[in-house]
């Protein structure tokens, strides 16, 4: 409340009338002459300072922890106005919600009166009338004069104090006090402690703001990474900084960072929900990644990358609906009696509430048949939750299968996502020993909360592995625990080469899925495209095949496929004709559609040899 200066011999005699008669000047203010009826009532000392209410100097270093950000901003505010507080002889301090000193900053005033007010408690039933405990109790800024406080030895000094609201919420309040007895400037006064207000409640609600935005980052599965101008990383949520594993700058990590839409961005061009490859290292993610530039005024000064990994929108879809099974038992197709005796061994399987190990060769098709064997099961409408147990460390494989503590949220783990569905665990051979003693203890017994006490799952266990898991554990390479709890049921899924009279159903298959999935015309192989199909071993499989398939699908511009459109499996003039040959891997790239993944299954090779060759001719996001 701004008003205007007071006699002070004036107020000293009002001062004075009530404490030695207990009447009440009416020209004293109204609020001062309430708050000094209250101090009488409670009997509080005015000569001296009341006995001081107070936190110990442990708990007065806790509390300053606990505001340490608002600590450092009203730092921040003192130090550009400390010249003024020095020509003045002003003191400040910074009060809570609940009437203790925070912090004080130039302490002439205080130093007269008191060694060390920091944890002292300065509410009207400890000190008696004062600004802090007028604008506490009407929540307005309000300036005192010396002789209207309760304490006689506060008399030599004027003071003036404001509540901080956030929200209406009182948060703060800022205290002034001056030891000047003439020509003090209090329009001055009060501007700087105006805008120290504001400027206060500006930067809690940016405060606030920002914590409930870094709380929604970090339980948001996507990796987020601000990248400013000159490349350095500006900020990154706890999905991006696992993935740069201690390094600062994305491009120290990403192998193919320069094929990554940054520098777009950076020049003005968004990326919207492209599929993007992050190759590091040690791994490989294929995400869902928007770049979007961030100006200030007209000009781009950073760009921010969102990417969430395909597997996780996967599983938060499941999760969110209840239902992943991608491929009914049905879309497994072929006419030999050893696939008709396992799609019917599946089919009676699925009915059953057993765990299920799938035994064969890579490629053969066991993903599917997990898939399939899930949405054939009582379990359909749950979550079909698959794990892929490659070769991570023990706490990266912790926090897959049973997750983490994060910030005040938990992060949920696969185990409990799967809770009431199926648990797929696919090259589970490659699961270490320690991991898979563990993860079988859980699916027996139940997985421990906070408190201790144990959660029964209900979760069906579908393992498929490469290898031969009884040797492996018998060996002492697998865990012998959860081969047992698989070994309910074992399927081995033939390979290709015992299934050679499925090849033409299957490629047939392959082709209508393509056309489907695309939105292409159909195509249908030639009999001699089929003959030259037949006679290959396909040592990888039904996921060879497919490679090869739809290889041809983007080569053929008519609708057959004749034999000469078919490169398969060791076929030297296909490596040739990408590898040595610019218009040839320009041909393919262009069929693809500029697409990574599908590029890397026509031409059966890894997205990091890929990398290289379309630096090498020049193709994909250019680098500056």
């Amino acid at each position: 409340m701004i008003r205007e200066r007071r006699n002070k011999e004036k107020l000293a005699s009002y001062y004075k009338k009530f404490m030695e008669e207990g009447i009440i000047d009416p020209n004293v203010h109204p609020w001062v002459a309430e708050s000094w009826q209250r101090c009488r009532a409670m009997n509080l000392p005015h000569e001296n300072w009341p006995k001081i209410n107070r936190m110990s100097k442990t708990d007065t270093a806790a509390h300053q922890k606990t505001h340490a950000d608002i600590i450092e901003f009203v730092d921040g505010l003192y130090e550009q106005s400390k010249q003024h507080f020095n020509i003045h002889n002003l003191s400040m301090i910074l009060v809570d919600s609940d009437g203790y000193v925070i912090k004080n900053y130039a302490m002439p005033f205080f130093q007269r009166i008191i060694e060390d007010i920091q944890g002292m408690r300065v509410l009207e039933e400890d000190v008696g009338t004062s600004s802090i405990a007028i604008a506490r109790e009407h929540n307005v800024p309000f300036l005192m004069f010396g002789p209207e406080m309760w304490v006689k030895d506060s008399h030599s000094g004027d003071a003036c104090a404001t509540p901080v609201t956030v929200d209406g919420k009182l948060r703060y309040i800022i205290g002034f006090f001056s030891l000047d007895q003439h020509d003090l400037p209090y329009d001055l006064l009060l501007s700087l402690l105006l805008t120290m207000k504001y400027s206060i409640e500006q930067h809690l609600t940016m405060l606030e703001r920002w914590n409930i935005t870094r709380i929604m980052m970090n339980q948001l599965p996507v990796s987020v990474y601000w990248v400013g101008k000159d490349g350095n990383l500006r900020y990154t949520n706890e999905r991006g900084e696992k993935r740069l594993d201690g390094h600062e700058h994305p491009e120290e990590v990403f192998l193919n960072y320069e094929h990554i839409p940054v520098k777009k961005a950076l020049q003005g061009t968004a990326t919207q929900s492209r599929e993007i490859t992050w190759i590091t290292q040690d791994r490989t993610y294929e995400d869902i990644t928007s770049v979007m530039p961030i100006k200030v005024g007209s000009e781009v000064e950073s760009a921010l990358v969102m990417s969430m990994s395909i597997e996780d929108l996967k599983t938060t879809i499941a999760h969110a609906t209840g239902y992943s099974s991608r491929y009914s038992l049905y879309s497994m197709v072929g006419e030999t009696s050893e696939f008709l005796a396992l799609q019917s061994k599946a089919g009676r399987v699925a009915r059953s509430d057993h765990n299920i190990l799938l035994q064969g060769e890579p490629g053969t098709g066991k993903q599917r048949l997990a898939h399939g064997i899930h949405q054939a099961s009582p379990r359909a409408a749950a979550p079909l939750i698959a794990v892929r147990c490659h070769s991570a460390s023990i706490k990266e494989l912790q926090e897959e299968f049973f997750g983490r503590e994060s910030g005040e949220l938990p992060v949920a783990g696969k185990l409990e996502l799967a809770i009431g569905g199926t648990l797929f665990l696919d090259e589970v051979e490659k699961l270490p020993v320690e991991m898979g003693d563990r993860l079988t203890d859980v699916l027996i017994n139940g997985l421990p909360d906070k408190s201790g006490n144990k959660r029964n799952l209900n979760i069906r266990v579908i393992a498929a592995c490469d290898s031969n898991l009884k040797r492996l554990a018998d060996k002492g390479l697998f865990s012998r625990k959860l081969y047992e709890l698989v070994l309910d049921t074992t399927m081995r899924v033939p390979p290709l080469r015992e299934r050679v009279k499925d090849i033409e159903v299957i490629a047939s298959h392959i082709l209508v899925e393509m056309s489907a999935q695309h939105n292409l015309p159909p195509k249908r192989l030639s009999q001699e495209a089929v003959d030259l199909l037949i006679s290959c071993s396909w040592p990888g499989n039904i996921k060879q095949l497919q490679a090869v398939i739809e290889q041809a699908f983007f080569h053929t511009p008519g609708s057959i496929i004749e034999a000469e459109n078919i490169k398969l499996p060791g076929d030297k003039t296909m490596e040739r004709s990408w590898k040595y040959d610019k218009d040839a891997f320009v041909a393919t790239w262009k069929a693809a559609g500029g697409n990574i993944s599908k590029l890397a299954t026509m031409l059966d090779v890894s997205r990091v040899t890929l990398y290289r060759y379309l630096k090498k001719y020049g193709l994909g996001p250019k680098s500056e």
